[in-house]
């Protein structure tokens, strides 16, 4: 006990407990709907977005939040904009474009961080995270978009559901399909730049898509699986800190092996539950009329 409390004696392991608390609940609830939706591509370009944002604001001498929040959400804007309607032909049509943003977010990228002529320290940090340096500031910062992401999700859930289980049906019932689309993706932007502050620009799925998907693997009810999602992230992210803290190895390390080994057990799970029932339906007699 004596060494948990060591913990919370400092304020940088303080200030890396709330904001990772904080970020692992906004990334459950949107990684949920992210995996539901299948747009776990697009994600992942947000996130590479995420970089050139950083280094780009680094380079004109301002904070690299900004350029985060900036790039991940006009990224997310270009994206949602590109949509002209909910039929399979332009989800391929929007993965192209995702795949042409992410490839351009990452020559910019490396295209500041050349053109920067101090000595940019800060590299790994971007590409990998950082929890320990994270400032008081960045806490309330985090904390206060995070509560916006959640309010909204949380007010557009219902809807959005529906429109991501039959988006067909959803726009024939007089939804907003495309609007909630958009909002969706405005929403993952905000996500994705909180996350890349703490995980990296690389390592966002570590949060955003492993406890969503482990989530999704053990139930199938909505609140349920977002509730999930959320104590499985915190949870990871908690036990990697910790033992982050007593070992000389990065705490992204920790964060995705963990969530990694979280998502194979439950897929283990999933099978051992679902081994039975399907014996037995094979074992259930065909009755002739």
């Amino acid at each position: 006990m004596t060494s948990i409390r060591q913990l919370f004696e400092y304020q940088f392991m303080v200030n890396a407990f709330e904001a990772g608390t904080i970020v692992a609940v906004v990334a459950g609830a949107m990684g949920w709907f992210m995996v539901l939706r299948r747009q776990t591509f697009a994600g992942h370009t947000l996130s590479i977005v995420g970089f050139p944002g950083a280094a780009g604001a680094i380079l004109l001498g301002l904070s690299a939040n900004l350029g985060y929040f900036a790039f991940c959400v006009g990224a997310a804007l270009i994206i949602g904009a590109a949509r002209e309607s909910v039929t399979t032909a332009s989800y391929e049509d929007e993965s192209a474009l995702i795949g042409t943003v992410q490839a351009m977010a990452l020559a910019f990228g490396f295209l500041f961080v050349s053109l920067y002529q101090g000595n940019l320290t800060g590299l790994t940090g971007l590409l990998f995270g950082s929890f320990l340096g994270i400032t008081r500031a960045q806490v309330i910062v985090l904390l206060l978009v995070g509560a916006f992401t959640l309010l909204v999700i949380g007010l557009i859930g219902r809807r959005l559901l529906f429109a991501s289980v039959d988006p067909d049906v959803a726009a024939a019932a007089g939804l907003p399909v495309r609007a909630l689309a958009m909002a969706f993706l405005v929403l993952l932007g905000l996500a994705v730049a909180e996350a890349s502050q703490i995980t990296g620009s690389l390592l966002v799925f570590a949060l955003l898509v492993l406890p969503p998907a482990t989530a999704q693997a053990l139930t199938g009810r909505p609140l349920l699986g977002i509730g999930l999602s959320m104590v499985i992230g915190v949870a990871v992210t908690w036990i990697s800190l910790t033992v982050a803290y007593y070992t000389p190895y990065p705490t992204g390390a920790y964060l995705t092996s963990l969530g990694f080994a979280a998502y194979v057990a439950a897929r283990l799970v999933r099978v051992a539950l679902d081994r039975p029932r399907a014996r037995a339906s094979v074992a259930l007699p065909v009755t002739s009329s």
